[in-house]
């Protein structure tokens, strides 16, 4: 078995902001999504690292997780994503560290998944899906063109129990540690997709994404796309680092 970081998805009410954020200032491309019960999603690939993932709910009583999270939190980051090759596998995996997955659904053989809680996964959703195929809709008329390729390089997820993070990103989702600072750890996927664990107490659920950083392919962001990229962060719920750069959201 087999697990790797797809994707990163965000929950909003209104995807246009998405759309310019992570198309038009940051150069994702179409990769695929489409319609399921209760919501629609739409995943945009980078030049290196994981894809973005925006949902949005559609009605019905299978959007309602979808809108209690809108409720609750505002627009936001939802979930990791982890594809894997066996999912029965990972889920005994899971089991065996000491947590019961939720959610838990095998019978389409073209998406099968679970979910970790965020009490249980430090703060956020973790989906863990087995896929074969992938969707194929053309991209939504109201996408953007791409700006400049942007590397998708880094996820920073805070958390009060570094040790326990670890364990569960190596043990059961394949991460390869790499040494940090203290208080910190660096983990590494292929193909760029990286999340930095972050020491903090007092977190809700014991942990929260704390930003996310793109850099240029080639060459810099603009004075320009830092002004373009501070509004559409904040109406995303994410704070955002153009590299190199401060923070904005």
């Amino acid at each position: 078995m087999t697990a790797i970081l797809d994707h990163l998805a965000i929950g909003t009410a209104a995807l246009g902001g998405g759309w310019e954020l992570f198309g038009g200032v940051l150069g994702g491309t179409w990769a695929y999504g489409d319609d399921s019960p209760g919501f629609w999603w739409g995943q945009l690939k980078f030049a290196a690292g994981p894809k973005i993932e925006l949902l949005t709910p559609t009605g019905g009583p299978d959007a309602a997780f979808l809108e209690r999270f809108l409720a609750a939190r505002g627009a936001g980051p939802h979930h990791f994503n982890f594809l894997v090759t066996d999912i029965e596998d990972t889920l005994a995996r899971i089991k065996a560290f000491g947590i019961e997955p939720v959610g838990v659904s095998l019978a389409d053989p073209a998406w099968r998944e679970a979910f970790l809680h965020p009490r249980d996964a430090h703060g956020i959703v973790i989906q863990v899906a087995q896929e074969d195929g992938t969707p194929a809709p053309p991209p939504p008329r109201e996408l953007p063109e791409p700006g400049p390729p942007a590397r998708f390089d880094l996820i920073e997820h805070h958390v009060g129990d570094l040790d326990s993070a670890v364990r569960l990103f190596s043990e059961v989702l394949d991460a390869q540690v790499e040494a940090a600072g203290a208080g910190t750890a660096e983990l590494i996927w292929p193909g760029g997709k990286r999340i930095r664990l972050v020491r903090e107490d007092g977190l809700p659920l014991g942990g929260a994404l704390h930003h996310i950083r793109f850099s240029r392919a080639a060459g810099a962001f603009s004075a320009r796309d830092r002004e373009r990229a501070a509004p559409l962060a904040s109406r995303l719920g994410v704070t955002v680092e153009l590299a190199p750069g401060a923070l904005v959201s």
